[in-house]
């Protein structure tokens, strides 16, 4: 999720502008005869450099393919707004949706089928086919993998060394994490550590937090049905947790209503020494967030009872309304800026090289989407224009291939997610919070809706 994880056309201003420009309807051609093609950029307030890097890349790619016009639209995916979009026709015809939001597009007819376009360009064999499995149904596929990230501990070096902490030494466990969060609050004044809480980030997070201490909220029973289980220890484990840093420590600041964005922003202006997020938010964080990349520290998430680290992403996927010739064009779009950056030499280079240049992050940790050996062969393809304080990732880029990746949960994600929220805030907002009642209200009404 985006986050990154988590499809909206953010703001009013960019609404507007969508639909306007769905006035040009999906597979129109402009007066030269060229498909105009209309394509996923940025979230509303990326800075001027990424939309530089986005001019020459898509110059690069129309001089190679002089019968597509590429249009940019600015674009924010976000958990509640995505199906109002989704129903209006205001996206884009290229798009991403993370993982989580697969299994219902799919149920609902929503996502183009590119199985005989993959297979053409041979990609089929070449995906993780646990990632693979996100975008397929029976033996057809329905986007292209594009990004994964395993859940990462982000931290502040600036602030760990204000409050006296090592950050070449970040924390290892959860006790850690509390202890370091409360001497970072004690001695800044800032907040140690903060928690996404709505637009279905909460729900996400504690997701998260509960696979790292070896437990899970929903049992897939193999048949096509889910049962919750919600109301187990390690989720319990990780409300008290924030429990503890809220009500004893108070060393998680006073905004208990953030998510995906407004966590990025607080964290990237130096006002949290510590939060958990997909481990490629970085990029963004500098993109969108003007983060200073000397602030900057990235390690593994604790783990416990044989628990494993979250992972996610999101896939590039095609309108369902488009005609044959934008489908066609889609799919060359998708494929050129994408996926060949990840798999070819030249392709790599040539990308690493154009947003270097504009000053983008090239060489933030990911997940891969494809094998170890490939990402890593890719690593040194690229290594000249590696401007990421990959020193200073040590920690994570170490110890994430220690840890077991578990996927996100499978049915009902986001509905789920969004309950999620409401148990997370009670938490931070009420003293006398019974966590007991509310995971057990939370496994009744999360069974309901995987019983739809």
């Amino acid at each position: 999720m985006k986050s990154s994880r988590t499809v909206a056309i953010a703001g009013l201003a960019a609404i507007a502008m969508v639909g306007s420009l769905a006035a040009c309807s999906a597979g129109a051609s402009s007066e030269s005869g060229k498909t105009e093609l209309r394509v996923a950029t940025f979230p509303p307030g990326a800075d001027e450099a990424a939309y530089t890097a986005f001019a020459e890349q898509e110059k690069q790619f129309e001089a190679e393919h002089e019968d597509i016009d590429i249009i940019g639209v600015e674009y924010e995916w976000e958990g509640p707004t995505f199906a109002v979009q989704l129903a209006g026709g205001s996206l884009p015809d290229v798009f991403t949706v993370p993982f989580t939001d697969a299994k219902t597009l799919l149920e609902n007819g929503q996502l183009m089928d590119v199985t005989d376009e993959i297979d053409e360009l041979g990609y089929t064999d070449k995906f993780n086919p646990i990632i693979l499995d996100a975008v397929t149904d029976g033996d057809r596929i329905y986007g292209f993998p594009r990004q994964a990230y395993a859940m990462g501990l982000h931290y502040n070096r600036t602030l760990f060394e204000a409050a006296g902490l090592d950050p070449d030494s970040p924390p290892t466990t959860w006790d850690e994490v509390r202890q370091a969060a409360k001497t970072i609050s004690e001695k800044t004044g800032k907040a140690g550590f903060m928690e996404m809480t709505q637009n279905n980030t909460g729900g996400w997070q504690l997701t998260a937090a509960t696979v790292a201490r070896g437990g899970s909220i929903q049992e897939d029973n193999g048949d096509g049905t889910y049962t919750s289980t919600i109301a187990n220890d390690a989720t319990r484990s990780a409300l008290e947790f924030l429990q503890a840093l809220r009500w004893e420590d108070d060393s998680l600041g006073s905004n208990m209503l953030l998510d995906w964005g407004t966590i990025n922003q607080e964290f990237a202006a130096g006002n949290i020494g510590m939060y958990s997020s997909g481990s490629d938010v970085y990029t963004a964080l500098v993109r969108d967030f003007s983060l200073n990349p000397d602030d900057y520290g990235l390690t593994v998430v604790p783990v416990e009872n044989d628990g494993g680290t979250l992972g996610g992403g999101d896939i590039a996927v095609v309108s369902p309304t488009v005609d044959d010739t934008t489908k066609a064009a889609a799919v060359t779009w998708i494929d050129w800026y994408y996926m060949q950056k990840l798999l070819d030499e030249d392709a790599a280079v040539l990308d690493a090289k154009t947003l270097a240049e504009s000053d983008q992050a090239v060489g933030t940790p990911v997940l891969p989407v494809l094998d170890r050996e490939t990402y890593e062969e890719s690593l040194t393809w690229i290594e000249p224009y590696i401007n990421v304080p990959r020193d200073q990732m040590t920690p994570f880029i170490d110890g994430v291939w220690d840890q077991t990746p578990v996927g996100e949960p499978k049915s009902k994600t986001q509905e789920i997610y969004a309950l999620l929220d409401t148990v997370v805030q009670a938490v931070l907002t009420d003293r006398n919070a019974d966590i007991d009642a509310l995971l057990a209200q939370a496994d009744v009404d999360a069974q309901a809706l995987l019983d739809q």
